[in-house]
Order: C-alpha cells, then structure tokens, then sequence
C-alpha cells in the first residue's frame, strides 16, 4: 500500500463498516430483498471495475438466446436520462450507456433495457422474458438474484484488495460469499494447474461456491458498423490506440504480441469524450478502439478509419460445459 492509500486507509475502513452494515441488515431480513418467478442471473463483481461484465453477459447471452427469452437489464452507467428505457439499436449512448448500447447492437433479438431502480425494471420485463441477466448488480441488494455471478480479475483479485478509497472494493471481501460462482476472468493464455490451485486457495470459496477460470479471446478480425477486415490490416500502419476502460492492459499486451506499432491514448473508464478530444482524435487517419467506446466514437467513422477488436469470454480447463449447464439448472426450477 502506497503513501497516498495508507492516508486514506481510515476512510476505507468508515465506507467498509457502512456496506457492512448494510449487507447485514439484507442478510437478516430486517432491509428486504424480493424475489421473482423467473430466473434471475447476476452478474457483477466487488471491486470498481475491469473484470469482464460486458464479455460475461455477452457469454450468457449467446448460449442461453436459442433455447430462453431472454431479457438484460443495466443501469446505463452515466446515460443522461434516469428511469425504465427500453435499448434500440438506433439509441445514442447519450440515452442508454454505452454497454447496453453494446449489447443491442449485437443482439438485436434480444430485449435490452435500462434502469436505475432494478425492481421497476424487472417487473415490466417479466411480462415477456423468461430469464433476466442482471448487468453489474452484485450490490444491488433490493434483488434476490436466483444466481450470482461474481468476477474477480486475476491480477487483481478481491482477495487481495481493499475498500475503497484506498483500495478498489465496493464492499468488504466477505461479501463474495453470497456468490454461487466466482469466476477469474483475464487469465494468461497457458495458467498452470498449479496457479489455479494457489489462486482457488486464496478465494477460499464456501462449501456451495464454484470457481471457474476464463480468458479474454480477441477476434482475428476488426470491424466496424459496415466492414470487416483482418487484424493483419494494421501490421506496418500507424495507428491510435484509443481505450476508454478500466484495464486496458490486456488490449495493449495483445497488440503489442501481434507486434503492431501504434500510439496509446487513454480515458477513464466509461469516458466520455468532450467535442475538443473527437477533434483531436479527427486528426488521426486510423483508430483502433473497444467495442465499447466505439459505441461513443462511431460518428467518427465519417472523417476517419475507426474499428474495434472484438472480444469473447473463454472458459478455461475444458470447464465450459460444466459451467454453462450450471447456467442452465437455473432454467428448470
């Protein structure tokens, strides 16, 4: 813990015992949770952000959109509108957020919608879905999700943080218990058994928790919303690099390996850009971003070349029947 993290230490520990507190008075039934007649999936984390949400909804929701009605409810993280907001592919990011946008456009058959309140939105999605993904809702109390799904990213594990400001946690580390799986996204390509085993060892996971492991697959291909091109096409071309998330790590250990040269540009997580920066960003003959932000820089596609790299979820240890039929059992309750 750095010098700047040890001041704010007292802090954490003031935000730690409030969610604590809360969390115990949900566990004690003395705050209410509902519940509802249908699956209800969850997926979210407890630290600040950059564990793979989006790649993990967008996991589920590839397996489980041919055999259920499914249906994914986000809060529109920084969306400039408030209340229940139904996703169009035609939605500006302004309206919805950038994630929800993210996932209509790539399943345009699925129901995606928006909502601060999660109760208000599962009761008017229930009316049609048959299973409802939760988009980053492990705090979100008010819901008594039939599974949750927690990430922790595996250079950065809970296990190893702390509350927030000093650390990245939300809540405190004790809250994974109400996990029924935790999953360790961002994983090496070639993780060691033994790894896994020291890493399982320090989750310490309860009696009825699963531990699963998974990798982020990039495409061999870049888009963008009307072309699609190898990812070779930027070998021996400059480029920017523009990543608007919380670990853009990875990405740029990715690139880097196919041994593309380029410029790096970073923004907070969930940026958005200012009128000044997309000017900047013009001047730029071709970009490379998230599918994520491009969701925001998009309309640069008119006086640049823009694509994004697409990303998956990847279980690892030949693991991903077991966990997708651990989805499933949630169908049939």
């Amino acid at each position: 813990m750095n010098f700047l993290r040890k001041l704010l230490f007292p802090f954490s520990l003031l935000y730690g015992g409030i969610t604590a507190l809360r969390n115990f008075l949900y566990n004690k039934g003395l705050l209410k949770s509902k519940s509802y007649n249908l699956p209800i999936i969850c997926v979210g984390n407890l630290s600040t952000g950059g564990t793979g949400k989006s790649p993990m909804i967008e996991f589920l929701v590839s397996f489980l959109k041919n055999n259920h009605k499914i249906a994914v409810l986000s809060r529109g993280y920084k969306r400039k509108t408030t209340g229940f907001r139904e996703v169009l592919k035609t939605s500006m990011v302004e309206e919805v957020g950038d994630e929800p946008l993210q996932f209509k456009q790539k399943f345009p058959e699925v129901t995606v919608a928006v909502c601060e309140d999660r109760q208000t939105g599962i009761e008017k999605l229930q009316k049609t879905a048959e299973v409802i993904l939760l988009d980053d809702a492990f705090q979100h109390r008010k819901v008594k999700a039939s599974l949750n799904i927690l990430l922790t990213s595996f250079d950065k594990l809970y296990s190893n943080d702390c509350m927030l400001p000093a650390g990245n946690l939300r809540e405190p580390k004790f809250g994974a218990k109400r996990a029924d799986i935790i999953v360790v996204t961002k994983c090496p390509e070639n993780i060691e058994n033994s790894k896994m085993q020291a890493i399982k060892r320090r989750l310490k996971p309860k009696p009825h928790q699963e531990i699963y492991f998974s990798k982020i697959g990039y495409s061999a291909n870049i888009k963008n919303a009307s072309e699609l091109k190898p990812l070779d096409y930027l070998k021996d071309r400059e480029f920017l690099l523009v990543t608007g998330i919380a670990n853009p790590q990875p990405f740029v250990d990715f690139l880097k390996s196919k041994g593309l040269k380029f410029q790096e540009k970073s923004f907070s997580d969930h940026h958005n850009f200012t009128i000044s920066e997309i000017a900047e960003l013009k001047k730029h003959p071709l970009i490379l971003t998230t599918e994520k932000d491009f969701m925001r820089l998009q309309g640069l596609a008119k006086e640049t070349e823009i694509y994004f790299l697409p990303i998956q979820t990847i279980i690892l240890n030949d693991a991903e029947v077991a966990f997708k039929k651990r989805i499933e059992m949630e169908m049939v309750k």
